[in-house]
């Protein structure tokens, strides 16, 4: 894997508590930063896929609307009268 230095601007109170996490989780604040970066990723990837899954899904019914909607909200509640 390729690295890539970068520079952050981060507030003193959470770097000093990010830094007291790393050294309790074994790590340095690189690790812990890669770490993290790596599951936010890794959550956003599933995240799209499973949408994608679900977009392709519904897809699959036909609700004779055409996507349109005929009503309007308070039509709805009328209804429900």
């Amino acid at each position: 894997m390729e690295y890539q230095n970068v520079t952050l601007s981060l507030p003193k109170a959470i770097l000093r508590r990010a830094k007291h996490i790393a050294i309790e989780r074994g790590t340095s604040l690189s690790g812990l930063l890669t770490y993290l970066l790596e599951e936010l990723t890794r959550r956003e990837d599933a995240y799209c896929l499973a949408r994608q899954d679900h977009l392709a899904e519904l897809e699959k019914y036909d609700l004779g609307t055409g996507g349109n909607a005929g009503w309007g909200r308070g039509e709805l509640h009328e209804r429900q009268r």
